[in-house]
């Protein structure tokens, strides 16, 4: 039986002239076709962009003044607009060769969907998810009120109170109470940062990430990124490792390895270790800065700008391969619970099972270094340093917390700030030391599995003396412009 031959439409007709006028004018050897190759321009693809520029060196100007005439046609960037007619493309050739219902009209998540990847209505979309997500459940609720509970009314209250006065009736040296008990204790220190503090900003935000997940809304995020990703080396696929950075850098670093290229997976690297508070972090500098609207607009628009500078600096000093996106779009839904559920307490468990031991050592190490005076000696050496960036002394503990775990500081910068030590300046600029501080010993050792002893090393190396800079030059711009936080 004869088979009709399939009818498609192309390009529209702005674009489908400039494809034609752009072809005319190549005029040497590619491995692409000339069709090919004028597409990739239009879409300011800049590998072939410097190709072209030296082969086809006498015409390349005009090339480039037909991109931009084309462009002027369009409100969206050119990649998107050709991605977009691609994917109409698709969908009459399916609808050709698939039988099936019709459909009388376009679904409401297929309308969500599309709402979703348009930078227009995406950005507000995306907006709206970190508020109430990030700083409404993670931060006020979680990091506010369970946190208050758990810290003052549990530990502070009642547990701290009886195991001090239990260790201190049954166990007769003062060094093993210590041990156990009272300011550095395994009790009443580790125990009081891993439940009260930790455990219900992770587990609230694990809720929110795992609902974001079952969505099916990541995909589309990485969508609506890809151009702002593309210039700092990366591409939309980057924002599934950045995003689980926010729950944890140690996994997020352990996904990385799905990312095509040795240059990407390095850059993420440094990315989600210089850049990218983990969800305890977060959600703790979203406690200590709630209320002080200023001081959060400081501290998030400090950290992107990092972030992007740092991102844009490596990829251009970083050879290697330019990144390229392809990626499915699953349908988007609403989420099971029973997914989301089961994520969470995984999850949860998971990090649980990671954070105890640690912030049980670091108890032991401070305890150790405490009887025998180095601790005191490590926070005399990095007094004139926190000094120098407009902190008083007592922040110095802080950061020696953070040499073990990030949110192990970021639970110490908590503590301080229920005192009332510190001023809305030396807040904002202590969270966004802490924020860019070196990677907790888990991530570290991630990192040297994933990318190499060099590299990672390399990475540390450079991000330890970058945060106090980068806390030194914040506290000078904060004083400079005399902002009230």
């Amino acid at each position: 039986m004869a088979t009709a031959p399939l009818k498609f439409n192309t390009y529209d007709p702005t674009i489908e002239a400039a494809l034609l006028k752009i072809e005319r004018l190549l005029s040497k050897e590619y491995h692409l076709s000339k069709r090919a190759i004028a597409l990739l321009l239009l879409q300011g693809d800049e590998e072939i962009e410097k190709i072209v520029a030296d082969r086809d060196r006498q015409n390349f100007k005009e090339i480039q003044q037909i991109v931009t005439t084309t462009q002027a046609n369009y409100k969206e960037p050119l990649h998107f607009v050709l991605s977009l007619q691609r994917q109409n493309i698709a969908t009459q050739l399916s609808q050709q060769v698939i039988m099936g219902q019709p459909e009388s009209k376009i679904s409401l998540s297929e309308r969500i969907s599309r709402l979703t990847i348009q930078p227009i209505t995406g950005i507000p979309i995306l907006l709206l998810v970190l508020y109430y997500g990030l700083y409404q459940f993670v931060g006020v609720f979680g990091a506010g009120t369970i946190v208050d509970y758990l810290e003052t009314n549990l530990f502070e209250n009642i547990i701290n109170p009886w195991i001090n006065k239990i260790v201190e009736s049954y166990i007769p040296w003062v060094a093993i109470q210590e041990l156990l008990a009272k300011d550095y204790g395994i009790l009443t220190l580790a125990l009081r940062y891993a439940i009260a503090i930790v455990l219900p900003i992770v587990g609230t935000f694990f809720i929110v990430f795992s609902i974001i997940e079952d969505t099916g809304y990541l995909p589309r995020l990485s969508l609506l990124v890809d151009r702002l990703f593309k210039g700092i080396g990366l591409n939309g696929r980057a924002v599934i490792p950045m995003t689980l950075g926010f729950g944890c850098g140690t996994m997020a670093t352990m996904v990385t390895r799905t990312l095509e290229t040795t240059r990407e997976r390095v850059i993420a690297t440094l990315l989600l270790a210089l850049a990218v508070p983990c969800s305890a972090q977060l959600g703790v500098i979203m406690a200590v800065l709630a209320g002080r609207p200023g001081a959060i607009a400081v501290w998030s628009g400090f950290i992107l700008l990092i972030f992007l500078l740092i991102g844009w600096l490596t990829a251009k000093l970083l050879p290697g391969e330019r990144p390229t996106f392809y990626m499915e779009l699953p349908p988007l839904r609403w989420p099971n619970w029973r997914n989301v559920l089961t994520k969470t307490y995984t999850r949860m468990q998971w990090y649980l099972l990671e954070v105890l031991p640690l912030f049980i050592l670091a108890s032991v190490l401070i305890w150790a270094g405490n009887i025998t005076g180095i601790f005191q000696q490590l926070i005399a050496w990095l007094a004139p340093m926190v000094n120098w960036l407009g902190l008083p002394d007592e922040t110095a503990q802080i950061f020696l917390f953070g040499f073990f775990r990030r949110d192990y500081g970021a639970a110490g910068l908590f503590d301080l700030y229920q005192t009332g030590g510190l001023t809305g300046t030396q807040l904002v600029v202590t969270a966004a030391t802490l924020t860019l501080f070196v990677p907790c010993i888990a991530q570290f050792i991630m990192m040297i599995k994933e990318r190499g002893f060099k590299t990672a090393v390399a990475i540390a190396a450079f991000i330890f003396p970058f945060a106090f800079l980068a806390g030194f030059v914040l506290n000078w711009l904060i004083n400079l412009t005399g902002l009230k936080l």
